[in-house]
């Protein structure tokens, strides 16, 4: 009976980790006075290009972050990583109001980010990006214009397919500068 209940745990994606984001106590006034709710935002990901978010509402915390989680993990985006550590090109993405501005960062950048938007990140698993919150501060929107942004990213192998050509048919320049350095070392 133990073996089952801790194989049961691991199939549970242990993979993941989770960031809480925000927690809002909400209040409803009633005859005999008020009744407290909570309302949870998570950041969920496996710090290898996928990640998510859901949000959760209960009369207890440890519940709401519990509902919280489990609607990020059914809510699981992919993101093309360049190197597995930072994103491939410069993008946007709004939601509402929200609206965020990321871009690619040398190495040993880390990750310059605000708030909702540098959990997103590190459950990403990016470790090198420069982003800037434009617009509203609310952390539900922030979460999900930067999602919406990293949506549409596209690598050059995702872009290659598209139209139908070579990775190295996409960037000749790049292609003639190796075959350049090439010869050179053969001679």
């Amino acid at each position: 009976m133990a073996r089952e209940n801790n194989r049961r745990e691991r199939d549970e994606n242990p993979e993941f980790a989770d960031r809480l984001v925000a927690i809002n106590r909400v209040s409803k006034t009633v005859k005999g006075g008020k009744r407290f709710g909570f309302a949870a935002l998570v950041v969920v990901g496996d710090q290898r290009g996928r990640v998510g978010f859901g949000k959760g509402k209960a009369k207890e915390v440890p519940e709401a972050i519990r509902k919280a989680t489990e609607q990020a993990k059914r809510q699981l985006v992919r993101v093309p990583l360049r190197e597995g550590r930072t994103l491939h090109h410069d993008m946007q993405g709004r939601h509402g109001a929200g609206k965020v501005v990321m871009r690619t960062a040398p190495q040993g950048t880390g990750i310059i980010a605000g708030g909702p938007m540098r959990a997103v990140f590190e459950m990403l698993g990016v470790q090198d990006v420069v982003a800037k919150s434009l617009g509203s501060q609310n952390p539900y929107n922030m979460i999900r214009a930067t999602i919406d942004g990293l949506t549409r990213s596209a690598s050059p192998r995702m872009v290659g397919q598209r139209r139908g050509k070579k990775v190295s048919d996409l960037f000749p320049k790049a292609a003639s500068v190796a075959s350049v350095e090439k010869e050179k070392e053969e001679a």
